[in-house]
C-alpha cells in the first residue's frame, strides 16, 4: 500500500482537482469535507500526510491543526495548509496553528504536489540513528518522540510537530553552536523547500512552547544577530 493523504475541503472541485493530481502522483486519498469528518477517518487509521484547508465548516482549520498537535495520536502527521488568505500574518497564523507548510487559492497542482513530496520526504522515519540526550531531554530519531527525565527518574513525553521534532533534533545534534536562520532551512527543511526565513522564527516559537511544559524553553538560546542555539545547561526550576 502506498502513503496516503487525506484531504480535508469542502469544496468539491477543489477536492477532486487535488485527489486527481495526488493519484496521478502515485499516492493514496480520502476526502473529508470538513474536521469531524476527517477524525472518523482517522479512526482506524493514521494518513500519512493531511492537505488541510483553512475554511471548513462547524470547525475552522486552523482550530482543527491545533487540535491534531495537542493528542499524541496525530501529532507528528505533517500537515499542508490550503487557503485563500495570502497576507504574512495569515500564513504565520496557519503556521502557529500547526502547520508545517502553507499553499495560498489559487494554487498551481504541480506546485501543491512538489510540496506534498517534499514534505513526505522530510519527515520519513530515520531508522538507524540513536538516541540523543541533553541534559532532561531525551529524543528519539527512529520513533520520532522526545521524552522529559525529571529527578526521579520519571518520563514525561513532549508532544512536538514534525517540523520541531526535525528542528530539536538537529540542534541536540548540534549543540552550542550558534544556527542562523539559513542554515536552519538549509538543514531542517531542505534546499526544496518553499519557506521563507521568518517561518523559523514561528516555529522556534512553537518548539519553546511546546518544551516550556517541562521547564525545558530556555535551552533554546537566541542570539541577537545571529540565529539560534541549543545549550546544554539546563536551569532547574525551583
Amino acid at each position: 500500500m502506498g502513503q496516503r493523504i487525506l484531504i480535508v475541503e469542502d469544496e468539491p472541485s477543489i477536492a477532486e482537482l487535488i485527489a486527481v493530481n495526488v493519484a496521478h502522483a502515485g499516492y493514496e486519498s480520502q476526502r473529508a469535507l470538513q474536521a469531524d469528518e476527517a477524525v472518523l477517518l482517522m479512526a482506524n487509521s493514521l494518513p500519512d500526510l493531511i492537505i488541510l484547508d483553512w475554511m471548513l465548516p462547524g470547525k475552522s482549520g486552523v482550530q482543527f491543526a491545533k487540535e491534531l498537535r495537542a493528542d499524541l495520536r496525530t501529532s507528528a502527521i505533517p500537515i499542508l495548509m490550503l487557503t485563500a488568505k495570502g497576507e504574512e500574518l495569515d500564513k504565520v497564523a496557519g503556521l502557529d496553528a500547526g502547520a508545517d507548510d502553507y499553499v495560498t487559492k489559487p494554487f498551481s497542482p504541480k506546485e501543491l504536489i512538489a510540496r506534498v513530496k517534499a514534505l513526505l520526504r522530510r519527515y520519513e522515519p530515520a531508522i538507524n540513528e540513536k538516541p540523543i540526550s541533553i541534559g532532561p531531554l531525551s529524543l528519539d530519531q527512529a520513533s520520532h518522540r522526545v521524552f522529559f527525565a525529571d529527578g526521579d527518574s520519571r518520563f514525561t513525553e513532549v508532544l512536538l510537530g514534525p517540523t520541531e521534532f526535525r528542528l530539536l533534533a538537529y540542534l541536540m545534534n548540534n549543540p552550542e553552536r550558534v544556527h542562523s536562520r539559513e542554515n536552519l532551512l538549509d538543514h531542517v527543511w531542505g534546499n526544496e523547500s518553499y519557506i521563507e526565513e521568518r517561518t523559523v522564527d514561528v516555529h522556534i516559537k512553537r518548539l519553546r512552547d511546546a518544551l516550556a511544559t517541562q521547564h525545558c524553553d530556555e535551552m533554546i538560546e537566541t542570539v541577537r544577530g545571529s540565529g539560534y542555539r541549543l545549550s546544554k545547561v539546563w536551569r532547574q526550576e525551583p
